[in-house]
């Protein structure tokens, strides 16, 4: 039996954010009136009285380039604090030296929606004190609005700051785009800096206002730009993953999704930037141009925004260089919140968007969905948007091959559950596609086509003839952490390994 903390719903239900009313605590203004601007980290812990059990947070738009959230571990290391907890958006190889503080009880609780590299294998080992808490992008938003995760400082990284505090990262070495997931903590946080490295006369049009902000710190370097590139960002070339991308555009027309005015968003991966491209040279043959992408920017979204073939870009993240340049210069291409990104309460753009494509480290029976964890437990990821895009779009989709390194991707439970299943309409693999029963509709238009499809049962056991099945997992019974789902509700747990 799981001990929840205070304020958590016990079960899921996708109905939640419509008829539970979470509540709002009160947008956070500065009352500091007179200079703002520091030198260092360790003076706003000095302004500030940053001490024990103190909740910080921290977004992470520099990805595996971000400083600092190490320069704050560096603070909080030398001043020997204990039982910190860190909100942090999502944590990047480069944040190894949290682990350090972890074994040491300096940060005994974390709040992320992605994690990846060592910090994840110092918790997978049971080091963290207490729990650790998934959420999605949109979650986190709705979590910091209602309290739930109560945020005592708000370090924010803003590449191009004044000395009041108006920033955005539109510009400055460590440029890195839009600063979305740091709006709720910049709006909810008691007390905010902004951290910089690029101090500016006056700064227009800005994300991060000063109106929020306590103190300014600026430093020498804030992270390395090159680094925020997500992922492979390069459409594949491997013949399995053209293949699906193939198919999974031929299903996209055969639904009759691409006609004017359609909305879309793909992740960064090979497979899902190949859909795109497909999808992209349907668009210039039939003259169809898209009324938006959202999500996470890429370079290919910026060629599509640049020929004319999409009316806007909602960006809530820039995934390479190029979608950073873009938002800087083009009008059309628009910085949004986590708020109008994903959160349920705020009628999120992802509820607008007619199709998403994901990825998947594991499906199951139900068609729910991991990408938090390995087959191995060992975590290597999270939902970030997955959840939120997938119960907001008309149609979610996910592509992946049937197998991957020898093992079946589809399981008779996934280790983790990211996604449920009743948020996931179809599964596309080069073994054929599945399509959610509940999805009667889908199934209909497709009565016709000359696409494979199948039932995720006879795709199950096609996977099992060639890998027969897999060892069974070990793990403890000790629970190290839980998923939340975007209304705030628990769906699954995480083991110790």
């Amino acid at each position: 039996m799981i001990n929840l903390p205070k304020g958590y719903l016990k079960f899921k239900s996708s109905d939640n954010y419509k008829t539970n009313v979470l509540p709002k605590v009160e947008v956070k203004y500065s009352t500091n009136k007179g200079n703002k601007l520091l030198k260092s980290i360790g003076e706003a812990f000095e302004k500030l009285n940053i001490s024990d059990g103190m909740t910080l947070s921290f977004h992470h738009h520099l990805r595996n380039g971000d400083y600092v959230l190490n320069f704050v571990l560096e603070e909080i290391k030398k001043r020997n604090l204990k039982n910190i907890t860190l909100a942090a958006s999502s944590i990047f190889p480069i944040h190894k030296p949290l682990s350090e503080l972890i074994k040491n009880k300096s940060i005994t609780k974390i709040y992320t929606n992605y994690l990846n590299g060592e910090v994840a294998h110092t918790i997978n080992a049971g080091y963290l004190d207490d729990l650790l808490i998934m959420d999605t992008h949109g979650g986190r938003s709705v979590a910091i609005e209602s309290g739930l995760i109560d945020i005592d400082v708000a370090f924010i990284a803003t590449p191009t700051s004044d000395k009041e505090g108006n920033g955005h990262g539109r510009s400055g070495k460590s440029a890195c785009g839009s600063l979305g997931y740091a709006i709720p903590d910049m709006l909810y946080a008691k007390h905010a800096v902004v951290v910089t490295d690029n101090l500016a006369h006056e700064v227009t049009d800005p994300e991060i206002k000063a109106e929020y902000i306590d103190y300014v710190v600026e430093l020498d370097a804030i992270g390395d730009q090159a680094k925020i590139v997500s992922g492979t960002t390069m459409i594949t070339r491997d013949p399995i993953g053209l293949l699906i991308a193939r198919n999974t555009t031929k299903l996209i027309d055969e639904l009759g999704l691409l006609k004017d005015g359609f909305s879309m968003q793909t992740g960064a991966g090979g497979t899902s930037l190949a859909v795109a491209k497909y999808v992209k040279d349907l668009m210039v043959e039939r003259n169809i141009k898209a009324s938006f992408a959202s999500g996470g920017i890429t370079s290919f979204f910026v060629e599509m925004i640049e020929n004319g073939l999409t009316e806007k870009l909602y960006d809530v993240q820039c995934f390479d260089l190029d979608a950073v340049k873009s938002l800087g210069k083009n009008k059309n291409h628009e910085a949004i919140s986590a708020f109008k990104y994903a959160n349920p309460y705020h009628n999120p753009i992802v509820n607008e968007l007619d199709f998403v494509i994901l990825g998947a480290t594991e499906i199951d029976l139900n068609f729910n969905v991991n990408v938090t964890t390995g087959s191995n437990g060992i975590i290597i990821g999270g939902s970030g948007g997955h959840a939120d895009t997938a119960h907001g779009a008309k149609v979610s989709i996910i592509v992946s091959p049937l197998i991957k390194t020898r093992i079946p991707i589809i399981k008779d439970r996934v280790t983790t559950i990211t996604t449920p299943g009743e948020d996931v309409d179809i599964f596309v693999t080069d073994a054929g596609i599945a399509i959610n029963p509940k999805r009667i509709d889908l199934i209909r238009k497709l009565e016709n086509t000359k696409l494979k499809i199948k039932t995720i049962e006879e795709l199950y056991n096609e996977a099992l003839k060639i890998t027969k099945v897999p060892k069974k997992l070990e793990r403890t019974d000790e629970i190290i952490g839980l998923v939340r789902y975007r209304d705030m509700s628990i769906i699954d747990c995480i083991y110790r390994k």
